[in-house]
């Protein structure tokens, strides 16, 4: 009855070794380090944090030295961590801006229409609320890189499928 019962024990640990070793194995987790993309700044200097298009304050990630990102405009991170109203609103349409117009990001600011980003070359980027403000900045990249349109002073994008824009008062940033 013993001689039975460890041999039950050893096949019964065989069976586990074997299943652990080709069929678990094979799908167990392997680590990974997700690096948020920062959107925005709050606050100058060694005190500046980042903060993520979804309005998370990322205080363990030092900012990168290489591009210069926007600032909102706080003194201080808000308590918890999380951005709420008009801050909120330009983190997300921040963190929307494609990579080709990131480095050509200025400034942005929440005023009587919503949101706003100044360019570089000092055009404004009229968004309105951060709703659909990745399909917003395809259609600013779109009359942006338009050779119809060589200078102009603001972009109208609260309705996407047909940006407004006028003036002529600043040069288009220079194509990527």
């Amino acid at each position: 009855m013993r001689g039975r019962l460890l041999l039950g024990v050893v096949v019964l640990m065989a069976v586990a070794v074997g299943v652990y070793w080709f069929a678990i194995r094979e799908g167990t987790a392997e680590p990974r380090v997700f690096v948020p993309r920062l959107a925005a700044t709050i606050g100058e200097g060694s005190d500046a944090v980042g903060v993520t298009g979804s309005g998370a304050v990322v205080r363990w990630l030092p900012l990168p030295e290489d591009s210069v990102l926007p600032r909102l405009p706080l003194d201080e991170p808000p308590e918890g961590g999380r951005l709420r109203g008009p801050a909120l609103e330009q983190a997300r349409v921040l963190g929307a801006a494609p990579d080709a117009l990131r480095p050509y990001v200025a400034a942005s600011s929440y005023g009587e229409s919503g949101v706003e980003v100044e360019l570089t070359t000092g055009i404004e980027l009229r968004f309105g609320d951060a709703t659909q403000a990745a399909r917003k900045w395809r259609a600013a990249a779109a009359v942006l890189s338009d050779p119809s349109v060589t200078a102009l002073d603001y972009v109208d994008l609260n309705a996407p499928s047909h940006p407004s824009f006028g003036g002529s008062g600043h040069e288009l940033p220079p194509a990527p």
